[in-house]
């Protein structure tokens, strides 16, 4: 990644994470406020799910300074990686929410705390799904353009507090309609506990399997040994492996070559393959191409990704 390039990419997470983190003030306020006065333990939970949500945007803000670096000799194959940890960082921080929330609500519910809640509530729940569906429509259009992982969880991570606001908002009606129904709202805190955990394993379970270096999936995979496979002169490709370094993948393969070529004309057409798989394969960053002869008794071009 060129230096300018580097630096677009910076300006581009740092522009859609600066809206989220104004938006999640103005709806952290709102909803703890609106749940406070309004006697809904639903909204206020929902509220604090909203703050969560602060403390990824400014771990967002900070982080892309840090895995946008370029390469150096202690980190030869940058920095990327620290985006998948940030994205980690995000779903557990959203996990530790989601349990507070729902473990809050159980302790209410055996204590008895239940009190009928009151319209303004509900407002700032309406509210609070509305505006936040459109924050997650834009975030992860922006995410999926910029290519960044991070910017795509935090994304769900707006959608998870439209979601959670969704049974905050139904639990603040029924208890405003019918109340003796109060206790519905302490359930809509748990419902809304639910969803974050379920947002949140979501989020870390694709990031844990990157860190400990899964390769891609079998049709990408399948996608860069045709590539290889279509470049004049490669007449084998195995051992191809990948793995994915935040949101970039390496890819590393030996190719078989004409025993009778030689060493330059092999290497350009190792060269030819890198350029290849660089221009034209999904999200692949850096490209290994090792060179061996190939025999005719081998077979023709067909992948072994052992």
């Amino acid at each position: 990644m060129t230096s300018n390039a580097r630096q677009q990419h910076v300006d581009a997470v740092s522009k859609v994470t600066w809206v989220g983190l104004a938006v999640n003030v103005l709806l952290s306020v709102v909803k703890i406020a609106a749940g406070y006065w309004g006697c809904s333990r639903a909204v206020l939970a929902d509220g604090v799910h909203s703050l969560s949500d602060l403390v990824t945007d400014v771990a967002l803000l900070v982080g892309v300074h840090f895995w946008s670096a370029p390469a150096d000799a202690n980190h030869p194959y940058g920095h990327g990686r620290l985006e998948t940890v940030v994205t980690v960082c995000i779903g557990l921080l959203l996990a530790g929410a989601g349990a507070s929330i729902g473990w809050n609500a159980i302790a209410a519910f055996r204590s008895g705390e239940v009190y009928q809640a009151r319209f303004i509530a509900l407002a700032a729940a309406l509210a609070s799904i509305v505006s936040k569906e459109v924050l997650y429509r834009w975030t992860v259009r922006e995410g999926r353009r910029i290519n960044s992982s991070a910017v795509i969880a935090n994304a769900w991570h707006h959608r998870s507090d439209a979601f959670s606001s969704i049974p905050a908002a139904l639990a603040v009606s029924v208890s405003m309609i019918l109340p003796s129904w109060a206790f519905v709202d302490l359930v809509g805190a748990i419902v809304v506990a639910t969803f974050i955990l379920h947002a949140a394993w979501a989020i870390c379970y694709p990031a844990l399997q990157m860190l400990i270096d899964q390769g891609a999936p079998s049709e990408v995979m399948a996608q860069l040994d045709s590539l290889a496979c279509s470049v004049p002169g490669v007449r084998s490709v195995h051992r191809l492996r990948s793995r994915y370094q935040g949101a970039g993948l390496l890819v590393d393969m030996h190719i078989g070559v004409d025993a009778h070529i030689t060493v330059k004309e092999g290497h350009e057409v190792a060269d030819a393959v890198e350029r290849l798989l660089l221009d034209e394969g999904p999200e692949v960053t850096e490209v290994l191409v090792h060179v061996d002869p190939w025999h005719s008794d081998e077979g023709d071009c067909q992948s072994t990704m052992d």
